[in-house]
């Protein structure tokens, strides 16, 4: 299932505008908590799919009976890009249990580039929910590298995947390697450059969260 939370209006494609905007990007803290707020609203929206179950709570006058979360989800994000929508899960599943992935793309230089996979902590997954959460969805290549890797650690009992932007690229590669995954889009783009970059994307979530880096 692909779920664009753009499609209807609502303040999602604000901050999705507001990611994408030149003038507004020099604002990292902006830019990280926009990033933040998507991942709250994808949380929320999460929630009401997972399996809940009945619990009575003590109140000072009786008793009263909620349906509370049967289990909290595992939290994977992908490093350093993928903190900010991961913090904005974070809030909302804040007794979850946290996985954390270092996958980056190892250009060549003739322009082609790999995924380098060097570290990952993860809590047990074994038939777990998890949600792995990443700014930008554009070839897939680092997102399917690393579901393999993390199901390797145990099998979840379903995966969701969370970005701030979509290529139709992209999310077609991620179903064809793992068609039983959820995805949930801040926006859905259909352009993908011939070096793997998202258009009109919103440029390199990494650099405009904490700052340009060296090229390794």
């Amino acid at each position: 299932m692909i779920v664009n939370l753009s499609q209807q209006h609502s303040l999602v494609s604000n901050w999705v505008s507001e990611l994408r905007n030149v003038a507004i990007q020099t604002d990292r803290m902006r830019f990280r908590r926009n990033l933040e707020r998507i991942g709250e609203v994808a949380a929320y929206e999460i929630s009401k799919v997972l399996p809940f179950e009945e619990k009575e709570t003590q109140t000072p006058l009786g008793i009263a009976t909620h349906k509370m979360l049967k289990e909290q989800p595992v939290l994977a994000t992908i490093l350093r890009a993928g903190l900010p929508l991961h913090n904005g899960l974070l809030n909302y599943f804040d007794q979850a249990d946290n996985a954390f992935i270092s996958a980056y793309r190892k250009h060549n230089k003739d322009g082609s580039f790999e995924i380098s996979l060097d570290y990952v902590s993860c809590p047990e997954l074994e038939n777990r929910v998890l949600i792995i959460s990443d700014p930008m969805l554009a070839t897939g290549s680092s997102l399917v590298k690393t579901i393999h890797y993390l199901k390797e650690e145990g099998k979840p009992s379903s995966i969701h995947i969370v970005v701030a932007i979509a290529c139709t690229v992209g999310i077609e590669y991620v179903k064809r390697e793992e068609p039983s995954v959820t995805i949930w889009c801040g926006d859905i783009d259909d352009e993908l450059t011939a070096k793997g970059y998202i258009v009109p994307g919103l440029g390199d979530a990494g650099d405009l969260a904490f700052g340009t880096k060296v090229q390794m």
